[in-house]
């Protein structure tokens, strides 16, 4: 942790030295990871699904493209992973929007038995060192506002994805962080909170972050009309 910074009421509260957001494509884990890094002056460690050219066509045909946009992916985030242990941890803390578990989490949604079976094979072979992030913050939404995020953001390569997969995934998502204990977990409803665009929500919710030093603890703020329009 380090050191202790003044939360919107006054109350004292400690910054997590690593913070991970994650979640569903669509439930806004960047720019809740970009707000936070910026309100605490943290380094970013982002994924950068741009630079993956298999996705375009992954979402396009699934079964043909799942491995090799798995495979990519996996080789990346293992690399950021690297780069994040051999940084100075005195520098200055880190939000990222991924921790390097979801990786097989897709990969067990998309591949093929005999695909998967040579993906758990490289993984082993790359042995990824895990940092322990301090906050994992595992933001849920429905499937139908998820879907309307990801209309609205305009991502070309996104647009081609179904409800169905949402679904899918979302249920993979829920059964990995039932069992979570890895490090301490805040679970945010992200539905009917706007910490994108309204400063109150976003404040309220540091201020819960700010809160947690262990377990699991759930964030369920009252549904408001005026989100996310």
């Amino acid at each position: 942790m380090r050191e202790p910074v003044t939360s919107m009421s006054g109350l004292p509260g400690k910054i997590p030295e690593y913070i991970v957001v994650e979640g569903p494509m669509g439930v806004g884990k960047s720019s809740l990871a970009s707000r936070l890094a910026k309100r605490l002056n943290a380094d970013i460690l982002f994924e950068q699904p741009q630079e993956n050219p298999f996705l375009e066509r992954f979402y396009k045909s699934r079964e043909k493209y799942a491995l090799p946009t798995q495979l990519h992916f996996l080789f990346q985030r293992v690399q950021q992973m690297k780069s994040m242990k051999q940084r100075d941890l005195f520098r200055s803390a880190v939000v990222g929007d991924f921790l390097l578990e979801k990786d097989r989490l897709f990969a067990q949604l998309n591949l093929e038995a005999d695909e998967l079976a040579l993906y758990e094979q490289i993984y082993r072979h790359l042995s990824p060192e895990l940092p322990r992030p301090d906050l994992v913050i595992y933001l849920q939404a429905p499937v139908a506002v998820l879907l309307k995020r990801i209309r609205r953001r305009g991502i070309v390569s996104e647009q081609d994805i179904h409800g169905d997969y949402l679904r899918s995934l979302c249920d993979i998502y829920s059964q990995f962080f039932h069992s979570y204990s890895r490090s301490p977990l805040l679970v945010v409803n992200a539905e009917s909170i706007n910490y994108v665009d309204n400063a109150e929500d976003f404040d309220m919710l540091l201020e819960h972050i700010l809160r947690i030093k262990s377990g699991r603890h759930y964030f369920n703020p009252l549904s408001r009309q005026d989100l996310w329009k």
